[in-house]
């Protein structure tokens, strides 16, 4: 029977952000520098990190905007870029790399200030969806159609390669374990796991087979939550050789989030959904929003507070 990808998840909704711009060549707009904008903190922003007492964001055409209070005002970096930037990932206080459309990645030594183009291949037409560093030489960058990256320079060059052969369904995330075992959980119930970072990879028996858009390591790294489709989470106490299901009072694709102090994890999705998993549970609790718009990932920042991403760009918010 022929395969029929789910056109309601996180991959179709990132790659549909590129389509503004394919009036022009898209080699050229890998190559552009991104428009300084009054409003980027207030545009789509896909992905954010804690960057030693920054918060920092990337989102479409290019924008990378940073805080330094807190998320109360926002600078935009300078980045040589166009394209949709769907990943952020640092090893320290300087070095980080983003990634986005026609494999774009980005590179800075300075905090994420100012950012170099490390790569870019609108021909593959395979967007980058996820970035992790293990340290300042070695990082793997996961895309669209089973798409791998690995680089042992820093980004100055990169391997294209594939989890495996018969693997084309998007990789979503990828994430480290506290024990060194890298996870990347994709389209279609995909799981993979690597031992030996990243160069050879196990496929793990899903507990689903819809699709998965994040993971997060809850509890210290006692476990890790995959999450995605249609609200559908789940947990796992042994590296991925088992799950268990949690349970959610909504069915909203879940995008992102970030785990909490103490254990735990916050998840943002479709149409304003917020979602806290306390430490150590295996149930979700809805956390009230007024808004409908769509929220692609949080940060947390200091006791009940987290900075929201998504549509409208940056939002304070407070769980309780």
């Amino acid at each position: 029977m022929q395969r029929i990808r789910d056109l309601t998840g996180l991959a179709v909704l990132l790659l549909s952000f590129v389509m503004p711009v394919r009036g022009i060549h898209a080699e050229e707009v890998s190559q552009e520098p991104a428009i300084q904008a009054p409003l980027a903190a207030k545009s789509l922003l896909i992905d954010a990190a804690r960057v030693g007492g920054k918060l920092l964001a990337v989102g479409e055409r290019g924008h990378i905007v940073f805080s330094t209070d807190g998320g109360k005002t926002w600078d935009q970096a300078s980045v040589p870029t166009q394209m949709t930037l769907t990943a952020v990932d640092f090893v320290d206080e300087s070095l980080g790399w983003a990634v986005g459309h026609d494999a774009v990645v980005v590179h800075t030594e300075d905090g994420g200030k100012t950012w170099t183009l490390q790569h870019a291949a609108p021909d593959w037409e395979q967007p980058l969806l996820d970035v992790l560093f293990l340290d300042a030489d070695r990082g793997l960058a996961t895309g669209a159609y089973g798409l791998l990256m690995i680089t042992d320079d820093g980004g100055v060059t990169w391997q294209k390669t594939m989890v495996d052969e018969t693997l084309d369904w998007h990789l979503n995330s990828i994430v480290r374990l506290p024990n060194g075992v890298l996870l990347i959980a994709g389209e279609s119930g995909t799981l993979a796991r690597s031992a030996d970072r990243g160069e050879t990879w196990e496929i793990l028996e899903s507990p689903y087979v819809g699709s998965f858009f994040g993971c997060e390591v809850l509890d210290g790294g006692k476990r890790v939550l995959a999450y995605g489709l249609r609200g559908n989470a789940y947990i796992s106490e042994d590296m991925g050789d088992s799950w268990s299901k949690v349970e959610n009072p909504l069915g909203s694709n879940l995008y992102g989030g970030d785990h909490l102090p103490g254990g735990g994890a916050v998840l943002v999705g479709a149409g304003g959904t917020i979602l806290k998993l306390p430490a150590g549970s295996t149930a979700f609790e809805r956390v009230p929003y007024p808004a409908f718009n769509n929220l692609v990932t949080a940060v947390h920042i200091s006791g009940s507070e987290v900075a929201i991403f998504g549509s409208r760009g940056y939002l304070p918010y407070i769980i309780e």
